[in-house]
């Protein structure tokens, strides 16, 4: 995993999950590189501060791990 000390100097379109209310704590996601299907991950509180970046198959076992209690 890498990482980004500034996301805000991240080409991304970022967004929340559907289910995060105006004003919640939550984590924001933007697609970095399709083709090398890397994703971006930064708490939305705090754009200009660091982002943890991810391929798609780490982010969805990370997902997956939190879903099935296993995080």
């Amino acid at each position: 995993m890498k990482h980004t000390d500034d996301a805000s100097t991240l080409a991304v379109t970022w967004w929340k999950a559907s289910r995060s209310e105006a004003g919640a704590q939550c984590v924001e996601c933007g697609i970095v590189d399709a083709a090398e299907q890397v994703v971006a991950v930064r708490d939305s509180k705090v754009p200009a501060g660091p982002a943890l970046l991810f391929s798609y198959a780490a982010l969805g076992a990370l997902v997956d791990g939190f879903k099935t209690g296993e995080l």
